[in-house]
């Protein structure tokens, strides 16, 4: 594959985990609090718009003239 023998692996994670040995359970908690994030934000419905479109408001007060007019 990459010419990477078992040695070569063990010891590339050996330094990776020296390097990154402190920070790892940082970077799982943040990884696993994203992952979560967005399963939830997947299951839940999207938020409605409910605020009115330029156009309706102008019908709307239109509408409400023709009511109030005799």
């Amino acid at each position: 594959m990459f010419g990477l023998g078992i040695w070569e692996l063990v010891l590339i994670l050996l330094i990776v985990l020296v390097l990154f040995g402190r920070k790892l359970p940082d970077l799982g908690e943040g990884l696993g609090r994203g992952i979560r994030n967005f399963r939830k934000s997947m299951r839940e419905p999207d938020e409605i718009d409910v605020t009115p479109k330029e156009g309706e408001e102008k019908e709307k007060e239109k509408e409400k003239g023709k009511k109030n007019s005799p």
